[in-house]
């Protein structure tokens, strides 16, 4: 891979200045407020997240800016601590920064997910997003929608990007979101990877397969045999579409995705979207059920 020695530099840089949060009390142990760490990133999150992205963010930007800032001091409230959002989720970022205000921001974790477009320089998108999450830095930065087998060399000059973020503190930690077997299958053995953003749920709903861009279910065991070979490698893995873009409308599915997440893809966290305080306190109790 090109630049090896300016990439290698960049990762020590990065060793050298990594920021060292102070950290809110955990929640009880085996819960969905826990505080656990992802990884080898160092990034300490709580188990449970709360999702901006339900139907590319449609269903909390509908919801306003006084509903969404309500919603998420509940779910702060509760406890829950991991924020996270993409430039894809259109206004998402400027109202979850207005959301936080004055939340002191050593008390939660803050993820993005950046779009890897050609023609943008990844530092000034960067700035821009932090800009408007009116926050100073993403504790997490992800490389969003990977969807092709060929992902690794084509995103390296983004890859190099959120490192030199990392070095001058605008970024901690640094991973990809996936789309699709072909990406996914490209994670195991990626020694760039930090953390992974995964798709998973007991019955294959809107997880990966051969074309990623499904309506079908996904190839649930291929998943799991790669998530878990990312986990061993020290990569902190994150759960996503636990309630399969809305597919499970029983609690009794929306419990089985959670203990699932969990009990056999051995996620360390998992991020949920919500419309109103009941899901979150449904998503905390379910979460709480799968861990005891």
């Amino acid at each position: 891979m090109r630049n090896v020695s300016r990439r290698d530099f960049l990762r020590a840089g990065f060793a050298a200045g990594a920021m060292a949060g102070a950290f809110p009390l955990r929640g009880g142990a085996n819960s969905a407020t826990e505080w656990v760490t992802l990884g080898k990133s160092g990034v300490k999150v709580t188990r449970l997240a709360f999702g901006t992205g339900s139907v590319g963010g449609r269903v909390q930007r509908q919801l306003g800016q006084d509903e969404f800032t309500r919603l998420v001091r509940h779910a702060y409230d509760r406890g829950i601590r991991f924020f996270e959002t993409a430039e894809s989720y259109r206004e998402m970022h400027q109202m979850l920064g207005i959301a936080l205000k004055g939340i002191p921001r050593d008390s939660y974790r803050l993820m993005t997910k950046v779009t890897t477009r050609e023609g943008v320089n990844p530092q000034e998108k960067i700035d821009e997003l932090r800009k408007l999450a009116n926050t100073d830095y993403f504790d997490i930065a992800l490389l969003h929608w990977q969807h092709t087998a060929s992902w690794p060399a084509d995103t390296v000059r983004w890859q190099d990007g959120l490192q030199e973020a990392e070095v001058r503190k605008a970024v901690i930690a640094h991973g990809a979101s996936v789309h699709g077997l072909p990406a996914l299958r490209r994670f195991p053995g990626n020694e760039w990877l930090q953390v992974a953003l995964f798709r998973t749920n007991h019955a294959g709903a809107h997880m990966d397969a051969e074309d990623f861009n499904t309506n079908g279910p996904g190839d649930v065991p291929e998943v799991l045999s790669h998530v878990t070979k990312v986990g061993k490698q020290g990569v902190g893995v994150i759960g996503m579409k636990l309630i399969g873009e809305g597919a499970f409308t029983t609690r009794e599915d929306r419990q089985a995705a959670m203990r699932f997440a969990f009990r056999k893809a051995g996620v360390q966290a998992v991020t949920v979207g919500y419309k109103n305080t009941a899901e979150i306190d449904e998503a905390i109790e379910n979460l709480n059920l799968a861990l005891a």
